[in-house]
């Protein structure tokens, strides 16, 4: 790894990384602007993994505290994230940590730790799926690093949610949905929720993964949709692979099944967005090894184009 890559390596991750079941902050110079934009994984729409940011630090000794702001521990096994925003770190792990107590047993959850102390700020935390590893293995997790921006944040729960909370918590209020199985002060405030399964058919191979991205008004997120428990067949092969949410009202905008039953496994990867030919476009990276682009707004089918080796 070239010291340029290390450099912006360590910058995309907004100066939060992760070791061993911790979250680590580590010091640095810089700070956001009060007007920052989004935070999502990627860093920007087109997932270049590229930061302007600079003046962070670049090495670290976490027993010596060398450039260590705080560091705390999460969950045992911690895939998603972090995403840093508004004074607020965010993680997805699972609930091996047991940081908010009374909750117990394997869960998918996201963390939000205050950027300056390390302390726990709220944690939305969801059960697992009764279907077992086949839909929701066992202690992934929550693996989408959230989108956040204004006090709102998106994320893709290990339920194949759909899931938007207010940044604030309780705090200001239980806004929007009003019957959070988890409510007290340190859990998250749920303003709505998708469900994937139950409302598209869709069929998750091991885990919902994806980190969303905002286009717009519409929040984008790959479903998971693939083979099952055999690896032979696609149980769902109509269930949409891709889908555009309105983000104001947790509504479907427009969906796409494809590659439908050409899904080799799963699908798991992140939409990215950016103008191409003059045109904006979102891009999923479909099941078969082809991607596939889009109209954000309307869903039209722009263009497909195999990669290398699909």
């Amino acid at each position: 790894m070239n010291e340029s890559f290390r450099r912006a390596n360590a910058v995309r991750r907004a100066n939060a990384v992760r070791r061993a079941g911790t979250v680590l902050f580590v010091s640095a110079a810089c700070c956001l602007a009060a007007d920052e934009p989004p935070a999502m994984f990627g860093g920007t729409p087109s997932r270049n993994m590229v930061s302007p940011e600079s003046e962070a630090a670049t090495s670290w000794d976490v027993d010596a505290g060398t450039n260590i702001k705080w560091r705390v521990k999460i969950g045992s096994q911690t895939y998603a994230g972090p995403a840093v925003y508004d004074g607020l770190v965010y993680v997805g792990t699972n609930n091996e940590g047991n940081l908010r107590e009374g909750i117990v047993g394997d869960k998918g959850v996201i963390m939000a730790f205050d950027a300056e102390s390390g302390e726990l700020v709220w944690q939305a935390t969801h059960d697992k799926l009764p279907a077992g590893r086949v839909n929701d293995w066992p202690l992934q997790g929550i693996c989408s690093t959230p989108y956040v921006e204004g006090d709102r944040a998106y994320y893709l729960s290990n339920r194949a949610q759909v899931v938007a909370v207010d940044t604030k918590g309780f705090s200001n209020g239980n806004d929007g949905f009003s019957d959070e199985q988890y409510k007290g002060d340190k859990d998250a405030d749920i303003l709505w929720t998708y469900d994937l399964i139950g409302e598209l058919d869709v069929f998750p191979h091991n885990l919902a993964a994806s980190s969303p991205l905002v286009v717009g008004d519409n929040i984008f997120v790959t479903t998971g949709n693939g083979v099952d428990e055999g690896h032979v067949n696609v149980p769902s092969p109509l269930g949409p692979s891709f889908v555009a949410i309105n983000k104001n009202t947790g509504k479907v905008a427009w969906e796409s099944a494809l590659p439908a039953e050409a899904i080799l496994h799963g699908t798991w990867s992140n939409p990215s967005s950016g103008v191409a030919g003059g045109r904006e476009q979102v891009v999923f990276p479909g099941g078969d090894g082809w991607v596939y682009s889009f109209d954000p707004a309307s869903g039209d089918l722009v263009g497909q184009a195999a990669l290398p080796g699909g």
